[in-house]
């Protein structure tokens, strides 16, 4: 039998009477798009590590659709939402729920090295969110960069961002978030989601990604913040070449890339997309070098 809040949250009809109730519209600037599909947060929260023994960090709770089904599953649920505006909603939403605590805050302000060792005692810790389109990137990134003690990240995004994040190195949908998020993790795609599973419907179709942390990160990086800035630098400008596209944004002599790749049997016309994550780390090896020999 369902519970009194899986009723409401699964009836659009109830949904928009809580919503009118406390007063609340919809924030463009917060990017609020709610889920509300009924089929779609089950899954989110089967393959995104809800169950016994894990503690479920989950960012942006809407009106807590998916907050129930990760508290279905999980130990524990820590939820932390930026819209002030939800809090009493939530209050309504989740109240059949004694092991969900919602934080009113912006998670990048959040000390979430803290939250796990306050909130998460003994368990295995896994983040999902269904992340407003415009912050994305920015909140992946932070998360893995944070290094936190977490076994995974399922993240609803865009489609097209979702491709960008998973794609392979040497392939078309390839940009310098791709190389960085697999510098971190394992991504994969999970499943595709209908613009018509929200409210409001978004212009866009949307997908489940799962990123898989791994332990270490690649042990060969002389220099991490040198790695990243050429990273960032190599797909500055798509359609010059690395040569060019490094060389203007950092300030390094042509001649010297150009000998750094031909060490590397690479040719000095190629471009960003084309190389392998272990080719960046090389390259990167050598003009750290380079740099520091000078």
């Amino acid at each position: 039998m369902k519970t009194m809040g899986e009723q409401k949250l699964s009836n659009i009809k109830t949904i928009k009477e809580i919503l009118e109730r406390h007063g609340f519209t919809f924030s463009k600037s917060l990017g609020q798009n709610f889920l509300v599909n009924p089929g779609v947060c089950p899954k989110i929260a089967e393959m995104g590590n809800a169950q016994k023994g894990f503690g479920i960090i989950e960012i942006g709770t809407g009106i807590g659709v998916l907050t129930c089904e990760l508290a279905k599953r999980a130990e524990k649920v820590v939820a932390i939402e930026i819209d002030q505006r939800l809090m009493p909603v939530l209050e309504e939403t989740l109240s059949d729920f004694d092991n969900i605590k919602v934080i009113n805050n912006d998670v990048l302000k959040v000390d979430l090295h803290q939250l796990i060792q306050d909130e998460f005692k003994g368990l295995d810790v896994a983040v999902c969110a269904n992340l407003p389109y415009y912050i994305t990137s920015p909140i992946v990134m932070s998360l893995l960069e944070s290094r936190l003690p977490i076994k995974s990240i399922t993240v609803m995004v865009q489609k097209e961002a979702a491709q960008r994040l998973c794609a392979l190195p040497a392939s078309r949908d390839v940009g310098a978030v791709s190389i960085a998020v697999r510098y971190f993790c394992d991504p994969k795609i999970l499943f595709n989601v209908s613009r018509g599973s929200f409210m409001p419907a978004p212009n866009v179709d949307s997908a489940v990604i799962r990123l898989d942390v791994r332990e270490q990160t690649p042990q060969n990086v002389l220099d991490e913040h040198f790695f990243f800035n050429m990273v960032r630098a190599s797909f500055s400008q798509r359609r010059k070449t690395i040569v060019n596209s490094i060389s203007s944004v950092m300030k390094l002599p042509k001649s010297d890339i150009i000998n750094c790749l031909e060490q590397l049997s690479i040719s000095p016309t190629v471009r960003a997309e084309q190389l392998t994550l272990d080719e960046f780390i090389e390259l990167s090896n050598l003009l750290f070098t380079n740099k520091q020999a000078r």
